[in-house]
């Protein structure tokens, strides 16, 4: 069985996967709004005492940021295994929560946790897809 290995954060635009060169991890530690090119690098770091929430950028940014266009997925993974404390994600302006997220909110299921525990367990994956190149849902997918 043939294994595909990548370096760095996935985009998938129409069916067409992308590979981007990792760069230096993006830490948040103190609650704010991820910049576009953070988020686009896939991986953001926190190792706050305190809580935090990291708000995504909008659609527009973060949609100018990897070119999206209807169909672009990217998986963003946040790392809170140094920190001390909740990091909370929210979505801003032109970002909904997937119908799945919404779902399972209301059922208390996993893909609507927006939360993210510190310590061994400090580690979640959310998909961004985009409904057009200026507007994404969000849902916990790890």
């Amino acid at each position: 069985m043939a294994r595909t290995t990548f370096s760095g954060p996935v985009v998938s635009q129409n069916g067409f996967i992308t590979d981007h060169t990792p760069g230096a991890a993006n830490a948040i530690n103190a609650t704010a709004t991820a910049t576009a090119a953070q988020v686009a690098s896939g991986y953001i770091t926190s190792t706050s005492v305190g809580t935090v929430t990291i708000t995504l950028p909008t659609g527009t940014l973060l949609g100018a940021a990897l070119s999206a266009t209807q169909g672009t997925v990217l998986d963003l993974f946040i790392d809170n295994t140094a920190g001390a404390s909740i990091v909370t994600v929210a979505v801003a302006t032109n970002g909904v929560l997937s119908t799945g997220a919404v779902d399972a909110s209301a059922g208390a299921g996993t893909f609507g946790d927006l939360t993210i525990a510190s310590g061994a367990t400090g580690l979640a994956r959310f998909t961004i897809m985009f409904s057009s190149a200026t507007a994404y849902a969000f849902t916990r997918t790890a």
